[in-house]
C-alpha cells in the first residue's frame, strides 16, 4: 500500500496545538507521511521570507496540505501569506460548510455551504498610497489624498467558481445555489459576477437565485434554514462564512478547503489567537474537521466519517468541551482533554 503523503503547516499562535490534535486523529486510523514546513512569521525567522520555496515545493509534491492558522499583520508587515499560498497553488475555490451540531447551544438550524472565489476581488491586495490617483479621484469629487484599493472581477474566475458551486451542489445532493453580490451599487464589477452566474446557472437544473450581500446577511440571521449553497466573491465570502460560523456556535467548529485543479489545502477558518497560544484552551474541532474534509477529498471516506462521528459524539455528550462551546465554563476542559475524548471514540 502506498503511504499517504501530506504537507503539514502547523501555523502559529494556537495553530500547532489544534493541528497536533488533528494529526493524532488521522494517525489513529491511517499511516501518514507528514512533511512538516512553516509559512508566515516563523518562516521569516527561519528562511527570510513568509512563503519559502521549500513550503511551496512540498505542497506541490504531496498535492495535499493540512494547515493551521497563520497570523497576518494588521495595517503593516507582510501581505496575507494565506492569500499568497492560494494564488501560488491556483486554489480558486474556498469551501466552508456550516452545520448545526447536537450539543451546541444555538437557536439556529443550519446546514449550508459557503463557496467563495479565492483569487481576485479586493483580496488581490492591489493597493495604492495616498495621492496616486488624485486626478481621477477629483473627477468623482472624492478626496484627492485617498488611498485606493482595486476590486478585480473577471468573467473567467466568476464562471469558474459558480460552475464549481453547481457541481458541488449536484455531487452533494444540494437543492439550491444562491449567488451573492452587490450589483445594484457595484454595477460593473459585481454586475459582471452576477451576469456570469446567470450564464452558468442556465446549464443546470438546480434551483438558482440571487441575493444582495447586505440582504443575505440579514436573511442568514432570520432564516438560515432556507439556504443551501452560497456562491460569492472573495471578500463577501470571507465575511458571510464567519457569520455562518457564528450561527452554528463559533469559528472553533468550522473548517475550510481551498481547492484547485491540481492541489488542495485544508485549514481552520479561525485565526491564530496568539493570546491563547500554549494555554491548552483552544477548541481542536475546526482543525479536526479540516482533516475530515481532507480525507474525504482523497477518497478516505470511511476514516473521515469515523473521525467526524467521534467529534460529534463528544460535542453531543458535552462532558469534554473547551471553554468556547462548554455549557458550563467552570466545567470546560483543555485542548488536550477534548482531543483525548475524541481519540478514545475513534479507537473504539
Amino acid at each position: 500500500m502506498v503511504k499517504l503523503k501530506v504537507t503539514l503547516i502547523p501555523g502559529d499562535g494556537i495553530g500547532p496545538e489544534v493541528v497536533n490534535a488533528a494529526v493524532q486523529c488521522v494517525d489513529a486510523l491511517l499511516d501518514v507521511d507528514w512533511h512538516y514546513t512553516e509559512i508566515g512569521d516563523q518562516a521569516i525567522k527561519d528562511f527570510g521570507k513568509e512563503l519559502p520555496v521549500k513550503a511551496l515545493q512540498l505542497a506541490k509534491k504531496t498535492k495535499i496540505t493540512l494547515k493551521g492558522p497563520v497570523t497576518t499583520p494588521i495595517g503593516g508587515g507582510f501581505h496575507s501569506v494565506n492569500v499568497k499560498l492560494r494564488k501560488e497553488l491556483g486554489l480558486y475555490a474556498n469551501v466552508r460548510p456550516c452545520k448545526t451540531l447536537q450539543g451546541i447551544d444555538t437557536p439556529y438550524k443550519v446546514d449550508l455551504v459557503v463557496i467563495r472565489e479565492n483569487t481576485e476581488d479586493s483580496y488581490s491586495g492591489i493597493e495604492f498610497k495616498q495621492g496616486k490617483f488624485a486626478r481621477i479621484l477629483r473627477q468623482y469629487h472624492m478626496p484627492t489624498n485617498s488611498a485606493v484599493a482595486l476590486k478585480t472581477i473577471s468573467s473567467k474566475a466568476s464562471k469558474r467558481i459558480v460552475d464549481y458551486a453547481f457541481k458541488y451542489a449536484k455531487q452533494n445532493k444540494r437543492k439550491k445555489v444562491t449567488a451573492v453580490h452587490k450589483a445594484n451599487i457595484l454595477k460593473i464589477t459585481d454586475g459582471l459576477f452576477a451576469k456570469s452566474a446567470r450564464e452558468v446557472a442556465k446549464k443546470y437544473t438546480i434551483k438558482f437565485e440571487e441575493k444582495l450581500v447586505d440582504n443575505m446577511a440579514m436573511q442568514l440571521v432570520k432564516k438560515p434554514e432556507e439556504y443551501d449553497v452560497l456562491v460569492t466573491t472573495n471578500l463577501y465570502g470571507d465575511i458571510l462564512s464567519d457569520l455562518c460560523a457564528g450561527l452554528v456556535g463559533g469559528l472553533g467548529l468550522v473548517a475550510g478547503a481551498n481547492i484547485g485543479d491540481r492541489y488542495a489545502v485544508f485549514e481552520t477558518v479561525h485565526g491564530s489567537a496568539p493570546k491563547y497560544a500554549g494555554k491548552n484552551k483552544a477548541n481542536p474541532a475546526a482543525a479536526i474537521f479540516a482533516a475530515v474534509m481532507m480525507l474525504n477529498h482523497i477518497g478516505k471516506e470511511k476514516e473521515a466519517k469515523k473521525i467526524e462521528d467521534a467529534v460529534k459524539q463528544v460535542i453531543k455528550e458535552g462532558r469534554h468541551l473547551t471553554y468556547d462551546i462548554a455549557k458550563s465554563k467552570s466545567k470546560a476542559v483543555g485542548t488536550k482533554q477534548m482531543t483525548a475524548a475524541i481519540l478514545k471514540r475513534i479507537r473504539k
